[in-house]
């Protein structure tokens, strides 16, 4: 037998029972809290063509999954939703009324994601709006990645936001070539202040805006007091466009009543390639990472042949679950399930009961053991079962409570009644 038959590749897993329920009701209750506040749902094809990610460099082409078609064109699974939808938005959605609201809930697929614990198979949930560039469709997106972390049971969590353009607005003025703007975002998003300084030492750059660089890498802290230091000290247009659009977006997060849940950092930089202003992170106890991240990218959906701004989150289930449990949050567990036995004179008498009482909404498992009576009961215990139905006929039907170990005769009414 080959060595690998029973085992599964790294970073990816099998996710069993109760874990498995919590995520599919986690997934369920995002689900529900898109759909309510009018977001439609889309899924993406799992393998997309390697042109739909590569476009401009979207995703560096070393972080996906590679195969090929019969025809010999390179496809990937997917290592992200967002460029999906955004091609959607520019093919399949030309008629639709502006703004279109999406959301998905979806596996992908990123080499790079295993380190610190991450999987290389990980499940997303997310939002976009795209077609309306305002603060306010900034602030929904921020205030909808709230509650959707609120719904997880988390209630212990911060929303670090940016502004990319301010920092853009800073490079205008730098003279620094292209390569060297990367390499100061990278070094600023590490917050690598020696680096940085000994950046300085070997570039030719203005005291003034070195002044305000390395002020990035400690720019985080309470909103207001953060925005107005950098207004004093910041002089270009463009950055300073963005610190007023930070500030109307925080004012209507005030009057949603989240502004406890908000912190700003300037110094997240090298957020996604496609980010154009508004970006933020989500962070909570017990995970090194992010459990959401967002912002609006506004370029991006032109790639596939329309102009339209844009903003989204994608939040990580699998993220989340691990966060939910280093926290011990209660979550909820399954329903322990009813176990109808019968003999052959209540046998179709079992199955109407069985049908019935799973239109109540309750889990009814049949017995197909051919269990003897004691057996049933061990197995029912071993499987926490919370009851055993015993049907002999229509009129002779008895209950079994397997935590109080004790039987009672009923009728089908008063059991159905139950």
């Amino acid at each position: 037998m080959s060595k690998w038959k029973i085992y599964t590749p790294e970073g990816v897993q099998d996710i069993l029972f109760d874990e498995c329920y919590k995520k599919r009701e986690l997934e369920s209750k995002i689900r529900t809290l898109f759909r309510n506040c009018g977001y439609n749902e889309v899924e993406t094809p799992t393998l997309e063509f390697f042109d739909v990610f590569n476009e401009q460099n979207l995703t560096p082409q070393e972080s996906m999954f590679k195969t090929t078609d019969q025809q010999g064109r390179i496809l990937v699974l997917r290592p992200d939703i967002t460029i999906p939808v955004a091609r959607i938005a520019a093919t399949k959605c030309r008629d639709t009324v502006l703004p279109l609201k999406f959301f998905y809930v979806g596996n992908t697929f990123n080499y790079k994601e295993m380190g610190g614990g991450r999987q290389k198979e990980f499940t997303q949930a997310g939002i976009e709006i795209m077609g309306i560039n305002t603060a306010q469709a900034d602030a929904e997106i921020i205030a909808m990645a709230i509650s959707t972390i609120k719904a997880t049971g988390l209630l212990e969590f911060q929303i670090n936001i940016g502004q990319v353009d301010f920092f853009n607005g800073l490079m205008e003025d730098s003279g620094l070539s292209a390569n060297d703007m990367e390499t100061m975002k990278t070094l600023i998003e590490n917050k690598s202040y020696v680096e940085i300084e000994e950046f300085f030492k070997e570039h030719t750059i203005k005291d003034e805006l070195e002044k305000l660089v390395l002020n990035l890498t400690g720019s985080s802290g309470k909103p207001n007091a953060v925005i107005s230091r950098f207004e004093e000290i910041t002089s270009n247009k463009r950055s300073l466009e963005a610190l007023n659009n930070l500030r109307i977006v925080l004012e209507i997060l005030d009057d949603y009543d989240m502004s406890k849940y908000i912190s700003i950092d300037l110094g997240m930089v090298q957020s996604m390639n496609y980010y154009t202003g508004i970006v933020f992170r989500g962070f909570t106890h017990g995970v090194g990472f992010p459990i959401l991240s967002g912002g609006r990218y506004d370029n991006l959906v032109e790639n596939y042949g329309r102009k339209l701004s844009a903003t989204g989150f994608a939040l990580g289930i699998n993220t989340v679950l691990n966060a939910l449990n280093r926290q011990n949050v209660e979550q909820a567990d399954q329903e322990p399930a009813t176990l109808i036995s019968y003999n052959t004179g209540g046998r179709r008498t079992a199955f109407v009961i069985c049908e019935q009482l799973r239109n109540q909404g309750l889990v009814v498992e049949v017995d197909i053991t051919g269990y003897l009576k004691e057996q049933l009961k061990d197995y029912a215990y071993a499987k926490g079962i919370g009851g055993i139905i015993y049907v002999y006929d229509e009129g002779n039907i008895e209950v079994y409570d397997v935590k109080m170990d004790k039987t009672k005769k009923v009728t089908i009414d008063e059991l159905l009644k139950r």
